[in-house]
């Protein structure tokens, strides 16, 4: 039953509400209608890029002359400026890491990779073991 008071105003909503069931199929307890037919399928064009758009490995491309700087890192310590101004020619510095341990690649000082130190040719190298995840990354950026 409706709330609303016996009013013209009241009646028109009610009328507007039974017009609106009729459009539908009328009361819930109605024999149901036939279902209407099912639409077309829509037909799209295929899409081509612009002229003048760059594609997949076309935007690889712009970025690759981009420099950045790679560093690989064999440990770290916190030291007092009084320990930094007596450090002297032969002195040793405690680094975090054992020997032997892999040593952290860095790009732009975000870790990518982990490698063991090589000697190519009297230079040195860093032969990669493990590359970081780029899930574990973006965690990491995060």
């Amino acid at each position: 039953m409706s709330s609303q008071p016996d009013t013209p105003a009241g009646t028109a909503v009610d009328d507007e509400w039974a017009a609106a069931m009729a459009e539908q199929g009328g009361p819930p307890d109605a024999p149901a209608a036939e279902p209407p037919p099912p639409a077309p399928r829509a037909q799209f064009p295929q899409l081509d890029p612009e002229p003048g758009a760059v594609a997949g490995s076309e935007q690889l491309d712009l970025v690759m002359d981009i420099p950045v700087t790679l560093s690989v890192e064999l440990g770290r310590t916190k030291i007092q400026i009084r320990e930094l101004l007596q450090l002297a020619q032969g002195s040793v510095v405690d680094l975090d890491r054992l020997a032997g341990e892999p040593m952290d690649v860095l790009v732009n000082g975000f870790l990518i990779a982990r490698g063991e130190v090589v000697l190519v040719n009297d230079k040195f190298g860093i032969r990669l073991t493990d590359i970081v995840s780029p899930n574990e990354r973006a965690r990491r950026l995060g």
